[in-house]
């Protein structure tokens, strides 16, 4: 079956044990229609970059899926009409990352985050 990762923003105004519960509502959606969630994460609280729906701040969840194509796109079609889910986005994969995704991640244990050497470069040419 095909692996999907999905991202989706819920009204700011839930409590954390309604956004988990929309987490497990829709796990649940794509168990029924023949599918399964591999990993999902609960992202917490998190300031938007603009308003969506006069909300500044949303609760962010994201998914791991391994589930037929008529699965994801019931799956999407609730949550679009959920009132509580502000945005949805769904992206097919060829495979898993291994491990937390990069949000649930501590900066110092990402990988490829070292010293881009571009603010001694910026002195140097000043003087």
């Amino acid at each position: 079956m095909p692996l999907y990762e999905h991202v989706f923003i819920a009204r700011q105004d839930l409590s954390n044990a309604q956004a988990e519960g929309l987490v497990e509502h829709f796990s649940t959606v794509l168990s029924d229609n023949g599918g399964s969630v591999v990993t999902s994460e609960y992202w917490g609280v998190k300031t938007m970059a603009y308003k969506i729906n006069k909300n500044r701040k949303g609760h962010y969840a994201y998914l791991r899926t391994d589930a037929p194509a008529t699965a994801v796109q019931e799956m999407e079609r609730l949550m679009r009409l959920h009132d509580d889910v502000m945005r949805v986005l769904t992206i097919k994969v060829d495979e898993h990352a291994e491990g937390a995704s990069i949000q649930m991640q501590k900066r110092d244990e990402r990988e490829g985050r070292g010293d881009r050497g571009d603010r001694g470069d910026r002195r140097e040419r000043r003087n």
